[in-house]
């Protein structure tokens, strides 16, 4: 990594480094901006300003209305406000929920919790290339359908979802049917325009995987919804009566900063991401020369995230060994803890496939080295290590 050269962290999808400047601005929130932001007297409108000023900037990186965002502790609780506040409600008219079949556990969790309560789920699988087929999803919804979700980058493959023309077929079928979106791994990856994105009702961001800290993320609810979303909290008036509970001012600027300076930066940053993903998927593809290994990520995935299987030893055992190399990477989703790949189940993938898949995420801090570093040291795994 550019910061050390001797850490090749490659697992920027389960959180990233906090941002130095990042950093530096939450230390200087926590001595200057302690007041309590809804008091009234001077210090406390000089945070109340600094949320404001950070709320404005996260809009902007998402093209949508500062009175949009509601500030969270991340991107868990911002998926599971949506889900839950937007189906209950609507349980007077209808009673189904289409999801796809690969969601992050905060969608797929609570989903299958509404089940048990009696909801009607329909899970859409993806096909062998991570995505869904958007005729097939639409085809569900019908005038019972109170939530669709899909997330727009899939956190394990990074396979992209076409968010754009599944929320045009989801209004056309049924105007009142709430959508949220995942967007943890596609913001500040991707351009995310909602005002392009108009069917989208809510949508999630998460701050530790921009370089802001763990412990705050942000939800996106249309002003058209947000008479219609009830999240199950009761409290003050925070967030507009949305998220009670006192705000986090000093991590809620550190969101507002990364936000800005990973829209700033985007393009640039992601021709280097570019570049570092093509240099692994040739190294790999010459590898699988000799060695069983498949890539999963297609093509077009966002390029901070590539997943292969060795199909021939353990996820674990090799994370285990490239670890002991200062190489740090993942077997899939953090929030699975080392559990097999729902999402390569999904979309199909064999069995020795799911059990040897290991998941590689950039960073703009990331370089050349690292992936000859992983390369080298996939090389020599597959030599000494056992296989399966």
């Amino acid at each position: 990594m550019l910061s050390d050269p001797q850490l090749h962290y490659l697992d920027n999808a389960a959180t990233s480094r906090v941002d130095p400047a990042v950093a530096q601005a939450i230390g200087t929130a926590l001595t200057e901006l302690w007041a309590n932001p809804s008091s009234l007297y001077d210090p406390a409108v000089a945070a109340q300003d600094a949320i404001q000023t950070a709320r404005a900037r996260v809009a902007k990186t998402l093209h949508c209305r500062s009175d949009e965002i509601y500030f969270t502790a991340c991107g868990s609780e911002s998926n599971n406000m949506a889900v839950y506040g937007a189906a209950r409600p609507r349980r007077a008219w209808g009673s189904k929920i289409v999801v796809t079949g690969f969601e992050h556990p905060s969608v797929q969790r609570p989903i299958r919790a509404l089940k048990d309560e009696g909801f009607t789920v329909v899970e859409i699988l993806p096909g062998p290339d991570g995505r869904i087929d958007t005729q097939k999803f639409l085809a569900e919804i019908d005038k019972s359908t109170v939530l669709a979700a899909c997330m727009a980058v899939n956190n394990e493959t990074g396979a992209v979802q076409d968010i754009a023309a599944l929320g045009k077929g989801i209004k056309t079928r049924n105007s009142r049917t709430h959508f949220h979106v995942d967007a943890v791994q596609a913001w500040l990856r991707m351009p995310i325009d909602l005002q392009k994105w108009r069917e989208v009702d809510s949508l999630s961001v998460s701050g530790h995987k921009v370089h802001a800290p763990k412990g705050v993320g942000a939800l996106f609810v249309r002003d058209s919804q947000r008479q219609t979303l009830h999240p199950p909290y009761v409290g003050g008036h925070q967030e507009r009566g949305l998220r009670p509970g006192t705000e986090n001012t000093p991590y809620i600027v550190g969101l507002g900063l990364a936000a800005a300076k990973g829209a700033k930066n985007l393009s640039d940053r992601n021709a280097h991401i570019r570049a570092l993903n093509a240099q692994l998927r040739t190294g790999l593809e010459e590898l699988a020369q000799q060695a069983p290994i498949t890539l999963n990520s297609p093509a077009d995935a966002v390029p901070e995230v590539l997943n292969f299987s060795t199909n021939c030893v353990n996820s674990q055992t090799f994370i285990e060994y490239l670890s002991g190399r200062h190489i740090y990477i993942s077997g899939g989703s953090a929030c699975d803890k080392g559990e097999p790949s729902h999402t390569l189940q999904a979309m199909g993938c064999a069995d020795l496939t799911v059990r040897t898949a290991l998941r590689v995420s950039f960073c703009a801090d990331n370089t050349a080295e690292d992936v000859d570093a992983l390369l080298d040291g996939v090389r020599d795994g597959l030599k000494e290590l056992q296989h399966i």
